[in-house]
């Protein structure tokens, strides 16, 4: 049972998420997958238990979008035509992207050389 205090606190939280403006939410590495998908799954079975205890997966969450589903999201630069694909997102755009799982090594060397650049762009615009 849910007392006011509780109340009013659920509420805020809920206005937040509607009222925080985009641009002050922090980037999001969205998953493009499809069932059937054998990289997929060889990613799910390697890095998904780890990833949001990485940080990378701090500075990006994970989203999951099925690919039949990517036109929910307007700002990708190009369509997704493999899976897994992982495009890397702030403020509304892309910032770039893995197409396929290239082992798990490669992921986190490609994804670590794209958040790295994010985060020197936009230390850049600080200044």
């Amino acid at each position: 049972m849910l007392t006011t205090i509780n109340r009013i606190k659920l509420t805020f939280i809920a206005w937040l998420f509607v009222m925080v403006p985009q641009s002050l939410l922090a980037a999001e590495l969205i998953m493009f997958e499809e069932a059937g998908c054998v990289y997929c799954r060889m990613w799910n079975q390697v890095i998904a238990p780890i990833y949001p205890k990485t940080e990378e997966g701090q500075f990006a969450p994970l989203r999951r979008i099925d690919i039949s589903d990517q036109d929910e999201i307007p700002y990708l630069k190009m369509s997704v035509q493999f899976t897994p694909t992982f495009v890397l997102v702030e403020d509304g755009q892309e910032i770039g992207r893995i197409e396929g799982y290239p082992g798990e090594d490669f992921f986190w060397g490609l994804l670590g050389q794209m958040i790295n650049n994010l985060k020197q762009s936009t230390e850049g615009q600080e200044t």
